[in-house]
């Protein structure tokens, strides 16, 4: 039995008698395998020296933008600084996976104060929509991440959409990476609104205390240091960078993969796998994606940290080979096709929804 590698939608295979007990043993020999050869164990040397060398870039380009002054080169800072801050999210991700230390207080410690304080993210915010959505990735009402906000990852979600919403969802495809620039304002917006519900948040008032910190020194520096029109332009082009690295590095995970319906019962092993996609290119890609591009096996041991996910590759697709189950993976622009060419589908429900087949061809039932 062979391993199908393709970045095209599929419908995970049926265990040999429908038996989807078989998967969940299978799936606890796997983690066996993976704890035999130490890939659960801690690496915080490596989140020392990325830690330290994230400090040093922000660092110089703190120096850099003093010592420019009032310079139209300053809009080069700005873009790094919005690649920067992007790479302190994706290590705040990893704390609040369990990946960096051996204790829950330490990550959460280190997830919170690069989170909310460095990126300007609730953590408890972020925890509770990212808990979600790895229990339930692609589960229509279950999964944060494809609830309906300006695009619509789902046919009904598309449907009855009119005026200027239903023209961008109409178009959302090919209007999503343009859109994607104002991701970084929405996450901001949604850490401060979600802090201020009414119910119970841990941690509410020190992270309410950070943002405003965070925010407060930020604007400050920035507009008092530089011309009006060019600290405008300075704050776009940041938060336009990191929306758009954000949201560029999440995209090719579960995005045109197949949806889950609401009512479906599925193992854990084929929900994390059916529903993720990896990207190729090894350390490079996950250097630049913070390791998402291993998402399957991020999704299967979310606590593993990023060195050593590219080895549980090996064994992962060695194992999905043996169960015949696909294991999809592709090239990073391959991928961002196939996100545009499943959201265009999916907005045909905007103008008919009998003309959009899309979510039954992606819906696993």
């Amino acid at each position: 039995m062979t391993t199908a590698y393709t970045a095209a939608p599929f419908r995970p295979t049926e265990p040999r008698g429908g038996d989807y007990a078989s998967f969940t043993t299978s799936y606890a020999a796997l983690l066996d395998t993976v704890k035999d050869e130490g890939l659960l164990r801690r690496r915080t040397p490596f989140y020392a020296a990325l830690f330290s060398g994230l400090a040093l870039a922000l660092g110089g380009l703190c120096a850099g933008f003093f010592l420019l002054g009032d310079s139209w080169f300053q809009l080069l800072i700005a873009a790094a600084l919005g690649v920067v801050l992007t790479q302190f999210a994706f290590m705040a991700h990893e704390a609040a996976h369990r990946q960096v230390f051996t204790t829950g207080k330490a990550n959460d410690g280190l997830g919170r104060a690069l989170g909310t304080f460095v990126v300007g993210i609730s953590y408890s915010w972020w925890m509770s929509k990212h808990t979600r959505h790895h229990g339930n990735p692609n589960k229509i009402g279950k999964d944060p991440d494809i609830d309906t906000d300006t695009i619509s990852f789902f046919e009904e979600a598309a449907e009855g959409k009119t005026g200027l919403i239903g023209w961008i969802t109409r178009h959302q495809g090919t209007l999503f990476f343009p859109l994607l620039m104002l991701e970084g304002v929405n996450l901001h917006i949604k850490s401060v609104s979600s802090l201020l519900e009414k119910r119970p948040i841990r941690g509410r008032k020190t992270e309410l205390v950070a943002l405003a910190l965070r925010f407060s020194l930020y604007f400050l520096v920035v507009f008092a240091f530089l011309p009006l029109g060019l600290a405008v332009a300075f704050v776009a082009v940041q938060l336009a960078v990191f929306g758009f690295y954000m949201g560029a590095s999440f995209a090719p995970n579960h995005k045109g993969m197949p949806l889950v319906a609401k009512d479906a019962k599925i193992d854990f092993f084929s929900r994390q796998v059916a529903t993720s996609r990896n990207i190729s290119g090894g350390w490079r890609s996950s250097a630049l994606l913070g390791g998402l591009n291993y998402q399957i096996e991020h999704h299967l041991f979310p606590n593993m940290p990023r060195p050593n996910l590219g080895r549980a590759r090996r064994i992962v697709r060695e194992h999905c080979s043996s169960l015949d189950v696909t294991y999809t993976e592709t090239t990073l622009m391959r991928s961002y096709a196939i996100v545009v060419r499943y959201l265009n589908k999916v907005g045909l429900a905007a103008r008919d929804p009998f003309l959009c087949p899309v979510t039954a061809a992606y819906r696993i039932h």
